[in-house]
């Protein structure tokens, strides 16, 4: 199963009030292990870059004047993505921005089936809780010592961890899945198989004595005497 866990960063909150994307981030997972592959990617906006989008991300105007735009790099970044499941924090901002600029340089869009939303995890499996991506760093001891601003990739990398650590730690199935790398052949119906001997019973006479005595101590009606010998 491939997945990418994916982030943006924009000059503001909405597509369709004229903001932009300026940085894409993705790191590729299989079967919920990281294989080294990321995709990284800033944007030229085509617009005035806010002072508070700055402030947050420490993108300048002129950092990304030579950029490529979107239209250039649509392309690549669907064929990057693919079909694989995208898991996004607060996905539903993220989709929305990305499926805007597709559809304004006349690509496919992504289908919203196709996110998998790791606030609406967190916030179902800790009800009550914050759920951002700094508080989830820290209910699970990641750190994030370096997201002194936000970086598309620096986040995908950390909500990586994060998303592992939701759906139950590193590599929860332990990659014994019949498609994982190197597993040629193996059953994903994998079980330990039983001993070839039983062990023997650690038991003594002695304290078998004792447990008859106890269980007959507390008479016939006893529900424990039905399995006494």
């Amino acid at each position: 199963m491939r997945e990418i866990v994916m982030d943006t960063e924009t000059t503001g909150l909405d597509p369709y009030d004229g903001h932009r994307i300026v940085e894409i981030g993705g790191v590729e997972l299989h079967n919920h292990v990281p294989t080294g592959r990321t995709y990284h990617q800033y944007i030229n906006p085509q617009r005035d870059m806010p002072q508070e989008a700055f402030n947050v991300h420490g993108i300048s105007e002129e950092f990304l004047r030579d950029k490529p735009l979107f239209s250039d790099i649509a392309q690549a970044f669907l064929d990057f993505v693919g079909d694989a499941k995208l898991v996004i924090h607060n996905a539903s901002f993220d989709m929305k921005f990305l499926n805007a600029e597709l559809k304004w340089v006349g690509k496919p869009l992504l289908p919203d089936n196709q996110a998998l939303d790791t606030l609406a995890i967190a916030r179902k499996r800790f009800p009550g809780s914050p759920a951002s991506l700094d508080a989830l760093c820290r209910r699970f001891g990641i750190d994030n010592s370096n997201r002194t601003l936000h970086g598309a990739l620096l986040d995908s990398e950390i909500l990586a961890d994060v998303y592992l650590e939701l759906i139950g730690g590193r590599q929860p199935d332990f990659a014994l899945s019949a498609d994982a790398p190197g597993s040629e052949g193996q059953s994903s119906a994998w079980r330990v198989p039983p001993r070839p001997s039983p062990l023997p019973a650690r038991i003594t006479d002695a304290e078998k004595e004792t447990h008859r005595a106890f269980v007959s101590a507390m008479g016939e009606k006893a529900i424990w005497s039905r399995f006494t010998g």
